[in-house]
């Protein structure tokens, strides 16, 4: 049985660095982005890097449930199973926008497309040999404020890039940790992990703020490659030594420190609660085709 890769942002950035990285290792890369023109580029640029011609490109918004519904479709119609499935795609936004779903656009990209994507390919991860699942999450959980509990949208108050974004990338680590325990408890054989990835220059602040795109234009020539920023996500993919390892937060291919609050377990059971009720899921990995 062919090893098969989904990654989730895979043309740009950090996403295409693992994505070639991995190409490079062989089996079937299943590249998952928004745009089309972008990802053909991106997928071509894939195979010559890597010299593997099995590179594929899926479409899909992960900011809209019907899209990821539709995407994961045809991956279903096309794939008998995956055996190491990246979410990677995300970003940071300079205004408050809601999605087609009414989600604040950072929780939706950041936290429900993890969410939703992986309950729709759950079933092919079971199918799969490896069975891995890996979450890019970031330091920045480190600057989450208190969890809006009444407001996660943040409808209603003054919008702020910085903690919206951290805050999404705390729910990234709850996700894994519950995901992780349900997986062990149910005698899967599937690890979830997730990772900060560096500080690392990928002209992701393209789509928040003036200022902050500023910013990373300025600064980003100082911060890490994307090639080294992939490491940490490839270490998790492939690695041996992690193999057995499920629920744990790594930087820099280590595992590494998380806070009071990312370790909290009832938050982490309180946002999958929620996100099934946002997502109108009654049972998790479960679909009908």
């Amino acid at each position: 049985m062919s090893k098969i890769v989904v990654i989730t942002g895979a043309n740009s950035g950090i996403g295409k660095a693992t994505t070639i990285e991995l190409a490079k290792q062989g089996g079937t890369i299943v590249m998952v982005c928004r745009n089309e023109a972008r990802g053909e580029a991106a997928r071509q640029e894939v195979i010559k890097a890597s010299a593997n011609a099995n590179v594929f490109l899926e479409l899909c918004d992960l900011t809209a449930h019907e899209s990821i519904r539709a995407c994961s479709q045809n991956i279903r119609n096309k794939y008998s199973h995956i055996d190491i499935l990246i979410n990677n795609a995300g970003g940071i936004f300079g205004e408050h926008q809601l999605t087609v779903d009414g989600l604040e656009q950072t929780f939706g990209l950041n936290h429900m497309g993890y969410f939703l994507f992986t309950h729709y390919m759950l079933d092919l991860v079971k199918k799969g040999t490896q069975k891995r699942i890996v979450n890019v999450a970031s330091l920045a959980h480190k600057m989450a404020p208190a969890i809006p509990w009444g407001d996660l949208q943040l409808n209603n108050v003054k919008y702020r890039q910085f903690p919206a974004y951290a805050l999404s990338k705390l729910y990234n680590i709850y996700f894994t940790q519950f995901l992780a325990k349900k997986l062990a408890n149910e005698e899967t054989g599937i690890t979830v992990n997730c990772l900060h990835p560096g500080t690392v220059y990928t002209g992701f602040g393209a789509t928040g703020s003036k200022f902050f795109a500023k910013l990373v234009k300025i600064g980003g020539p100082l911060l890490a490659t994307p090639e080294n920023g992939a490491k940490t996500s490839v270490y998790l993919a492939t690695s041996p030594d992690v193999a057995k390892v499920t629920g744990v937060y790594y930087a820099h291919r280590k595992k590494a420190r998380i806070t009071k609050q990312a370790k909290n377990f009832e938050n982490a059971r309180r946002i999958w609660s929620k996100s099934m009720e946002l997502a109108g899921l009654d049972v998790y990995g479960v679909v009908e085709d």
